[in-house]
């Protein structure tokens, strides 16, 4: 079985190395390892300066919070590490309050969950351009240049359940649930269950409730491996998660187009910006660097080869060319 995983693990990356599976189709700067055309934190002196960094707790979070972390400490600064807090209310409070300096965010999750806006903007520029605005003016809160992959939230499935069930979009979920609602299993987050732009807003925008006794709440990173054993029949996920190829489930199409933009981008209190302004020119490199297919292999190279987060930054980042 391990040689098994193992060899689907190396598919995937080989996979994803050719770039087939970019959804996010906006590039972004290469970013597939090796190009050493980034810039490189040599060019910036941040001695004497102290910065604490912050991220959420799942695996793509705690990559972008090392790789954060480390570029930072490649220009002479000392970094200290409040890496892996628990979610984005708590990640978010830290930051307002000033426990820590900086951590990413994503735009829909900014938008809708500290901003308290109701409505998503598809289009991903104007998105980043009104959360980055509103938060400043209200939240003394400065959204640096975002990464171009976009890590929505999406429904996913094994492929014989998608033909069993004949599921093709979130709107075939309504038949599942009034036809056969045994079947409505979801593996689900606790705070997806609960965000405006999770099930709450799923089953607004697309006229059905999910019977409670389907719901299994979970932490996400259990998620894939509880559906791939068929523990669920639906599964919330990350779009950017590597385990979503290396298992072989497939994305429901989200037809209404519900699920906000959620490009990432590093959130900096205004008053340390001003302290140390050229954080922004550094860290558009390293965004610039952040497609989608590039966040898919990463996150990959945690979960499904086993690697840890430190160490997948860390090549990542000799690989781009900022430590050197």
């Amino acid at each position: 079985m391990i040689a098994l995983f193992s060899l689907i693990a190396a598919l995937v990356l080989a996979l994803a190395a050719c770039g087939g599976d970019d959804e996010s189709g906006d590039g972004g700067g290469g970013g597939g390892g090796g190009g050493g055309d980034g810039g490189s934190a040599s060019e910036f002196d941040f001695s004497g300066k102290e910065f604490t960094v912050g991220s959420k707790e799942f695996t793509e979070q705690l990559i972008l919070g090392q790789i954060t972390k480390q570029v930072l400490e490649a220009t002479g600064a000392k970094v200290n590490d409040q890496i892996g807090l628990a979610g984005s209310v708590v990640a978010r409070e830290a930051l307002t309050s000033g426990e820590i300096d900086m951590y990413w965010e994503y735009t829909g999750t900014g938008w809708i969950t500290h901003l308290g806006e109701t409505e998503p903007i598809p289009d991903p520029e104007e998105q980043y351009t009104a959360v980055k605005d509103a938060d400043l003016e209200k939240n003394d809160i400065e959204w640096l240049e975002p990464a171009p992959f976009n890590n929505t939230y999406a429904f996913a499935v094994r492929e014989e359940t998608k033909e069993e069930l004949g599921v093709e979009s979130i709107s075939d979920i309504g038949g599942v649930i009034e036809e056969n609602p045994d079947e409505a299993t979801l593996c689900i987050g606790t705070e997806f269950s609960t965000r405006d732009d999770g099930l709450p807003g799923v089953e607004k925008a697309y006229s059905f409730e999910w019977p409670g006794d389907g719901l299994k709440k979970m932490q996400e990173g259990v998620i894939y491996q509880q559906l791939d054993d068929g523990d669920c029949n639906f599964g919330e996920v990350f779009q950017t998660d590597g385990r979503i190829q290396a298992l072989g489930l497939a994305l429901l199409e989200d037809d209404e187009s519900f699920f906000p933009v959620y490009n990432p981008s590093l959130n900096v209190r205004k008053d340390v910006l001003a302290e140390t302004p050229e954080l922004k020119d550094l860290f558009a490199q390293v965004a610039e660097k952040l497609d989608t297919e590039t966040m898919q292999r990463l996150n990959a190279q945690v979960d499904v080869e086993g690697l840890t987060e430190d160490e997948v930054a860390k090549t990542w980042l000799e690989d781009e060319g900022f430590l050197g």
